[in-house]
């Protein structure tokens, strides 16, 4: 086996490595609402919201937000600093 192989096998076998989170986050699942924005429902139940652009938005307590399919949803939080990091982090749907 020659060098660029070898190169060729190491890169193949980093490449899961690097298609990962570089952190595990404490996200429990996102939510496509109406008019384009995300939900974000964080594990401890608190949520925050990302516009249509992806940027995080205000969220206040007790809005209902509506979901593309399903049952409105009252909102619970304002974590806009924890949607910050997730997304600086580089998490995208």
């Amino acid at each position: 086996m020659n060098f660029k192989n070898s190169l060729l096998i190491l890169a193949i076998a980093a490449a899961p490595v690097f298609a990962m989170d570089a952190r595990p986050s404490n996200l429990s699942k996102v939510v496509p609402l109406q008019g384009g924005e995300t939900l974000y429902v964080f594990k401890d139940g608190r949520m925050a919201k990302a516009d249509k652009f992806g940027r995080p938005a205000q969220l206040k307590q007790g809005a209902v937000v509506k979901p593309v399919d399903g049952q409105p949803i009252a909102a619970v939080g304002n974590e806009i600093a924890q949607l910050s990091i997730l997304l600086r982090d580089g998490h995208r749907n």
